[in-house]
Order: structure tokens, then C-alpha cells, then sequence
């Protein structure tokens, strides 16, 4: 992998969306052995077999079939999600209004709505095209500025100076495309298309597409020693990375008994609730049919192997902010730079409980640091990620942990290059060793 923080970099770079992260990560795997599932079809696995398959086409289940059954020996299991918050273009995209060419468009998740505003913006997704065999879905990247949503000059907003920025996301956060009269949207997604060397379509062989805007500046080092990272999608490729990174590391590692395996998940930042979200059966379904086709998984075996297993759900958290220091609760403000942050809620919007910390920092301490506490404020709602629900859905103990950053959900994010590494380690240290009883 080289330098680990220029990998990252250059990991987030080529995801612009949830479907190239997987693509992304698919590759990385391929490339150390691994090879491909379809759901579709019959697994059988042996110990050493290295497999993933792709749900929804950005959902990831990939893992290395330990040396014992899964119903002997368990799951170390690592999940985070591959989408952030971002505007999606609509079915029906097509706007002219004063003289300009626009595009209709929603926000995806808890979007910081302003900072999109006066951003070079592409667009990349999947495009789905009606060919002679059938709808064929291909993914596709313009790679370069494409749109933007202006500002209102100050000038005519004098009240921003005292109330803010205020703004409806149906009428405010409508990018502009070009003038008037510019090449529909079918149209400029069939030329890309082939551009990028694909089959040579018409626009209305453009039957359908799933197509998000991003900023095109590319991620990186910054600060007055480069110890600092401003990226888009920090939140949470960071986590995705990590976790393909270590699993990839695993693969060529002596083989445990136990099995190691990543879920990288969609729809986390609108509540998971979908197909191939973690609140759908992906993982429950993965887990079970690797437990059924390995010899000595059969009778009650999912049961058994969710006793013996530990799920870490990877997500970033909240560094504490220089500005505004007050929103954190006393005593658990992570800094930038402090390494991997514990995550604890009462209400269960993180799934760490005090078994599955103690071994988490039993881990972290054998890696040679400390993890870092958060757990927010009494008066203020917590955010949540994949770890309860993905809990929930197949009854393995589950605890939250990321790394620290600032401008969560923002267009562009911050954190430090110093806290790649040690989650790299912790990770990797948690599929090298044994799970004691009672951290499951």
C-alpha cells in the first residue's frame, strides 16, 4: 500500500460516489486474490477462500474463510458505509429560467447546505441504457467541473451580515448547468458514455440514472506541516478504506480460525432503511451462507457463530471543535491527531457496551496508544451509524469507534493524517487476535 495517508487520499479521489467506492474497493480485492460472489448462485467455501459480493451495486460483503466454521470459531467483523451526504439529480432533471440551463436536484442525507454553494461540481453515478441484449447500467464520471450553485451577492441579501445564510433546498440549491439551449442531460450522459469507452448510444436510450454532484477539487495534504487532510467523503470512505485496507492485509496473513470479513454499506446517511442498507438482510444473508457452506456450520450455526463473533462499526466522529469547544460533553472531547475515538450512547445510537470497549482498548493499548472517548452532550441529539441496526439484524455485540474530524457532512472535510495509521493498526490487530468470551 506504500504511504497509507496518500493511499486514502487517492482512495477518495476515485469514489466519488458510493457505486465507484465499491468499484474502488472490488478492485483493491481482486488484485490480492479475492474473487467474486454472485447471490445468485451456490457458495461453497473451504478455509483460505477469499470471496466478496456487491449488492446494489454500492454495498460490499467481502471476507477469508477462517480455518475452523464459523459456528466454532465466529466472525471479527468490520462495517462501515460507503455513501455521504451530497445532491442527487432528479428523474426529470431539465430547468431553463432566466437565460440559464439548470438541473433539478434533492439533497441526499443531512447535507451542510451551504457549503456547496460556489463549488466546482461534477457529476458520477450509474447511467442504465437500453441496448439490444437488454438495460444495460454502466457507471459513469464527467472528471470535471460541470456545475455550479451560485451565491447571492451580498448586495442584494444585506441581512446575511446578522442572520445567516437561510436556504430552501427546493428553490436555493439548483446548480446552474450552462446557458440556455445547452444539450439535455441524456444527451451530454450518452456522449460521456462513449467518451469513456463505452457502447455508442442515443439520449433516448438513456432509460434511467442514479447521478450525484461532487467537488472536483481533489483530496489533500494540508497545514503548515501537511498533518492535516481536506477531503470530500472523509465521512466515510475514510472508515471504507481502512477496512478494505486491513482485510486485504489479512489476506495474506496466517490464517486464524475464526472468520474476518468487511461490510461496506449504502443508504447509512438517510437510515439504512433499503435492500442493501444495514437495516435490509445483506449481512444476516452473507453471515449465514458462509456459515452453512463451510463443513461443520450446520445445525444452529448462525446462532452459534453470532455468540462467538464482534462486529466494529467504523464511522467517523466528532473532533472537537477550536470554535465551538461548548457542543462537546466535558471530559470526552477527541482532538485531532488523538487516534481512534470510542463511541457511547445510552440511548443505543452507538452499540458499544463496557465488554466490547475493554477489549477494543485492550487492542489499542497493545497497538501503543489510548482510543479517545466521545459521547454527546445530554442536551443535544445524537447522530447514529450502521452498528445498532446491523446489531439488531444479526444479534452480534457490536461497538462503534472512527476516527476524529471536523466539518462533518460538509462539501469538504478535515481530519489529521496522524490518526490513519493507528486505525489501520487497531483494525488490523482486532482480525489477528482471539475474541476472550467475555468481550461477546
Amino acid at each position: 500500500m506504500g504511504d497509507p495517508v496518500s493511499d486514502l487520499l487517492q482512495f477518495i479521489d476515485r469514489s466519488p460516489t458510493p457505486y465507484h467506492a465499491v468499484g474502488e474497493a472490488t478492485r483493491r480485492l481482486a488484485a490480492a486474490g479475492f474473487r467474486a460472489l454472485d447471490e445468485a448462485e451456490l457458495w461453497e467455501l473451504a478455509p483460505g477462500d477469499a470471496r466478496y459480493v456487491v449488492r446494489g451495486g454500492g454495498s460490499l460483503l467481502a471476507f477469508v474463510v477462517g480455518e475452523r466454521s464459523p459456528a466454532d470459531a465466529g466472525f471479527h467483523w468490520i462495517g462501515a458505509h460507503t455513501d455521504s451526504p451530497n445532491l442527487r439529480v432528479k428523474p426529470r432533471p431539465e430547468l431553463e429560467r432566466e437565460g440559464l440551463q439548470q438541473l433539478a436536484m434533492e439533497p441526499y442525507g443531512g447535507v451542510l447546505l451551504h457549503t456547496w454553494l460556489d463549488r466546482d461540481l461534477s457529476l458520477a453515478g450509474r447511467v442504465s441504457v437500453a441496448a439490444a441484449s437488454g438495460v444495460v447500467t454502466s457507471l459513469v464520471d464527467f472528471r470535471r467541473p460541470l456545475l455550479r450553485v451560485p451565491n447571492l451577492a451580498i448586495h442584494l441579501q444585506r441581512e446575511i451580515a446578522t442572520e445567516g445564510v437561510k436556504l430552501n433546498p427546493q428553490t436555493h440549491a439548483v446548480p446552474v448547468l450552462g446557458l440556455a439551449g445547452g444539450p439535455p442531460l441524456a444527451e451530454l450522459l450518452a456522449a460521456e458514455l462513449a467518451a469513456a469507452g463505452g457502447p455508442r448510444v442515443a439520449a433516448r436510450d438513456v432509460v434511467g440514472f442514479d447521478l450525484m454532484a461532487y467537488d472536483v477539487q481533489p483530496a489533500a495534504r494540508a497545514g503548515a506541516r501537511g498533518e492535516l487532510l481536506f477531503a470530500p467523503r472523509l465521512d466515510n470512505l475514510a472508515s471504507c478504506h481502512a477496512a478494505v485496507s486491513v482485510l486485504v492485509a489479512a489476506r495474506e496473513a496466517q490464517l486464524p480460525a475464526w472468520t474476518n470479513g468487511i461490510v461496506l454499506y449504502d443508504h447509512e446517511e438517510v437510515g439504512s432503511r433499503s435492500a442493501h442498507g444495514a437495516a435490509g438482510t445483506f449481512l444476516a444473508d452473507g453471515l449465514e451462507r458462509i456459515v452453512g457452506s463451510v463443513k461443520g456450520g450446520a445445525k444452529q450455526g448462525l446462532a452459534r457463530a453470532a455468540a462467538r463473533s464482534l462486529l466494529l462499526s467504523a464511522d467517523m466522529a466528532h473532533a472537537v471543535h477550536p470554535n465551538y469547544a461548548d457542543k462537546h460533553e466535558p471530559g470526552h472531547r477527541p482532538r485531532l491527531g488523538g487516534g481512534p475515538v470510542l463511541k457511547v450512547n445510552a440511548g443505543q445510537a452507538y452499540a458499544s457496551d463496557a465488554p466490547g470497549i475493554g477489549f477494543v482498548t485492550s487492542l489499542a493499548r497493545a497497538c501503543g496508544f489510548e482510543p479517545q472517548h466521545f459521547v454527546t452532550r445530554s442536551d443535544l441529539a445524537c447522530g447514529s451509524t450502521i452498528g445498532p441496526i446491523a446489531a439488531a439484524q444479526v444479534g452480534i455485540r457490536t461497538v462503534d469507534l472512527g476516527n476524529p474530524m471536523l466539518s462533518m457532512h460538509s462539501c469538504r472535510e478535515l481530519a489529521a493524517a496522524d490518526d490513519v495509521a493507528p486505525l489501520l493498526a487497531l483494525l488490523g490487530a482486532f482480525y489477528g487476535t482471539a475474541l476472550a468470551r467475555d468481550a461477546v
